[in-house]
C-alpha cells in the first residue's frame, strides 16, 4: 500500500479557505515564518478518507480479530461504556468548575462517580481506601511504592530492598528502583511459582516489601501466599499486589484478605477500558488501614448533607501524583462496566477467563510443551521448544497466526520460559473462537513437522513480511519524507 506522500498530486486540494473578509492581522516577524512551504501531501478529501480507511483495515483489533495476547491483554471495549464516557454532562465538564455554586451541583455527578467507584473497588479487593488519580498501571505502582516508603519513613525503619520474583512484569523492578530501592530477584521453582526456600533466605530487616502478581505471570496461583505475607510482615515489610491479573480472581478472592497491604488495578485489564499505544490509562491504587494516611490528595469525601467534596487535609499524604481527577473518562468507563455486570457478572468474568485458559491448555498440551503442567488461572504459558527443534520458533508461529487472522499470543515472555508462548483467551470469547484458534495452533505444529521452511517467509498477507528487527531497532528511522 502506498504512503500518503506517494499519493500526493501537485496543487490538488481537499479544501480551500474562503477569501479574507476581515482586516488582516499585523505582520508576523519573518523569523517565525517558513522559508518554504511545509511539504504536506496534496490530496482531495475523498483521497484522504479512502487512504486512512484502507489503513484501518490492516489493523488487528478487538473489534475485528481474536486477540489472545497474554499478561496485559486488552479486553473488548463495550460500546455501552464508550457511550457512557461521551455523555455531555461528563465529557464537557471542566475540572476547574467549583463543586457547588449558588445551589447548583456543578461537579457533584463526577465526584459521586469517583466516590462510588472507590467504595466498589474496596469491596472487590478487601482494601480500606483507594485513590483514582494514577494515570496508568505503572503510575499506580509508583504511587503504591511511594506510600510504602512513606510508611517506613514515618516509623523510622531503615529499609533498602524490595523483593520481586524473576517472573515479574518489568515495571516492578523499575518502579522499585525509581522509588530509591535496590531489588532482590527470587527465582521460580519447578512448579512455576516463587521459590519459597530462596525467598525465606533473602528476607531480613532491610526488606521494605515484596511486589507480587497473584496469580503470577505463568498464570499460576501461589498457594503459599499466606505464609509469604506472614514472613514479610514479620520484618514490618509491605505486601504489594500487582493487579495485572486481578481478572483471574475477581469475585473469588480478595487481595486484602490474603495479606496484601497495597495494590493497583489495571482498569484496561479487568474493567474493559481502552489501552494501547502508551495510553491513556488508569491505575487506581488501594491500601489497607496502615497505609491509608499516606494516600495522595485530593480525596473525594461524602459530607453529612449528602454532597461530595474534595478533601486535602491529610498531613501524612505523599501529596499530588496527578492533576485533577486522574483519567476521568477511563474511570467512567470502568464505572459503567461494573454497573452493567453487577456482583454475579463480575464473578462470572473470572470463572470464564479461567475456564477458557484451561480449555486451551488441555487441547494443546500434547503438541506444545507445557513447562508447568498444573491447573492454570486466566492464562496458560506454553513453550515452542518442540517446534524449535525442527527450526520453527515461537516468533515463526506468531507470524503464522497473523496469516490466519489471529493476533499472536505473547511470545518470549515471561523470560523464565524458553520459546514461551503465553495465551490469554479472556472471558469474552466463545468456544467456537477458541476452537478455531486451537485448530490453527495444531496446524502450525503439523506444518513444523512437514514443511518447516515455509514459516520463514510468513506472514504473506501483510504489507511488510519479515523486517530485520535488529536493524530496525539500531537504525530507527521514522522520518520517511526527508529521505
Amino acid at each position: 500500500m502506498s504512503l500518503v506522500f506517494e499519493k500526493s498530486v501537485d496543487q490538488r486540494r481537499g479544501y480551500k479557505n474562503p477569501a479574507l473578509d476581515v482586516p488582516a492581522a499585523g505582520k508576523i516577524d519573518a523569523k517565525y515564518l517558513r522559508s518554504e512551504d511545509c511539504p504536506f501531501p496534496e490530496m482531495s478529501e475523498l483521497d484522504v478518507v479512502r487512504h486512512y480507511t484502507q489503513l484501518s483495515k490492516l489493523n488487528f483489533s478487538i473489534d475485528t480479530h481474536f486477540y489472545p495476547l497474554g499478561s496485559c491483554t486488552m479486553k473488548y471495549n463495550p460500546k455501552f461504556c464508550e457511550a457512557s464516557a461521551r455523555v455531555p454532562g461528563f465529557a464537557n465538564l471542566h475540572p476547574l468548575l467549583p463543586q457547588l455554586k449558588d445551589g447548583e451541583r456543578l461537579t457533584q455527578g463526577a465526584l459521586e462517580v469517583l466516590y462510588d467507584l472507590e467504595q466498589w473497588m474496596c469491596e472487590m479487593t478487601g482494601m480500606a481506601s483507594f485513590t483514582m488519580q494514577p494515570l496508568a498501571g505503572a503510575h499506580g505502582e509508583l504511587t503504591g511504592v511511594m506510600m510504602m516508603a512513606a510508611y517506613h519513613k514515618a516509623k523510622g525503619n531503615k529499609k533498602r530492598y524490595i523483593i520481586v520474583p524473576d517472573s515479574a512484569h518489568g515495571t516492578n523492578p523499575a518502579t522499585a528502583r525509581i522509588a530509591g530501592y535496590d531489588t532482590i530477584s527470587i527465582p521460580s521453582d519447578e512448579n512455576g511459582v516463587m521459590d519459597f526456600e530462596v525467598l525465606k533466605s533473602k528476607i531480613n530487616d532491610e526488606v521494605a516489601g515484596l511486589m507480587l502478581t497473584c496469580p503470577n505471570t505463568h498464570g499460576l496461583f501461589n498457594s503459599d501466599i499466606d505464609k509469604i505475607a506472614q514472613m514479610i510482615h514479620d520484618v514490618d515489610g509491605i505486601m504489594y499486589y500487582d493487579g495485572a491479573n486481578l481478572n483471574a480472581i475477581l469475585g473469588r478472592c480478595r487481595p486484602g484478605d490474603i495479606g496484601f497491604d497495597v495494590m493497583h488495578i489495571n482498569t484496561h485489564k479487568t474493567f474493559t477500558t481502552p489501552h494501547g499505544g502508551g495510553g491513556p490509562g488508569a491505575g487506581p491504587v488501594g491500601v489497607n488501614k496502615k497505609l491509608e494516611p499516606f494516600l495522595p490528595v485530593s480525596r473525594v469525601v461524602k459530607k453529612s448533607d449528602g454532597t461530595f467534596a474534595l478533601d486535602y487535609d491529610y498531613e501524612d499524604s505523599i501529596g499530588y501524583i496527578a492533576s485533577f481527577y486522574g483519567n476521568f473518562a477511563l474511570l467512567l468507563r470502568a464505572y459503567a462496566y461494573i454497573l452493567l455486570l453487577g456482583e454475579e457478572g463480575l464473578r462470572a468474568v473470572s470463572d470464564h477467563a479461567v475456564l477458557n485458559a484451561n480449555y486451551i491448555k488441555a487441547c494443546l498440551k500434547d503438541k506444545f510443551h507445557l513447562p508447568f503442567d498444573r491447573l492454570c488461572m486466566h492464562e496458560v504459558v506454553f513453550s515452542a521448544k518442540k517446534q524449535a527443534e525442527r527450526g520453527v520458533h515461537a516468533v515463526d508461529i506468531a507470524k503464522y497466526l497473523i496469516d490466519q487472522g489471529i493476533h499472536p499470543p505473547t511470545v518470549y515472555f515471561p523470560l523464565t520460559v524458553k520459546e514461551s508462548v503465553m495465551v490469554e483467551p479472556t472471558e469474552t470469547e466463545s468456544r467456537t473462537t477458541l476452537d478455531e484458534f486451537i485448530e490453527c495452533m495444531l496446524q502450525a505444529d503439523l506444518e513444523s513437522q512437514e514443511n518447516p521452511g515455509m514459516f520463514h517467509g510468513l506472514p504473506k498477507t501483510t504489507p511488510i513480511s519479515r523486517p530485520d528487527e535488529v536493524k530496525a531497532a539500531r537504525e530507527l528511522n521514522t522520518n520517511y519524507f526527508t529521505q
